[in-house]
């Protein structure tokens, strides 16, 4: 696949992100709205960013710096290489 390099399109495209998690995180919650329901989206949500810092800036600048990635997918590939 082609890499995104079209500036416009790439902040397109994290608008798009950015839209479907506000929508998503409100139909969830009108569904369930509970304290309880909200605290463990925030908490899924923070650990998912947390993951992706992770497996893309710390593992390229503190464990291998010859990793480089171009998604999940990438990364969890990279793991079974490296027998983690």
């Amino acid at each position: 696949m082609k890499d995104l390099t079209s500036s416009s399109a790439i902040k397109l495209k994290g608008a798009l992100f950015a839209v479907l998690a506000v929508t998503s995180t409100i139909l969830l919650l009108l569904d369930h709205p509970t304290l309880k329901t909200a605290a463990l989206l925030c908490l899924t949500i923070w650990s998912f960013c947390r993951l992706y810092y992770f497996a893309f800036y710390v593992i390229e600048r503190y464990v291998d710096s010859s990793y480089r990635f171009s998604g999940l997918l990438s990364f969890l590939a990279y793991l079974f290489r490296k027998g983690s």
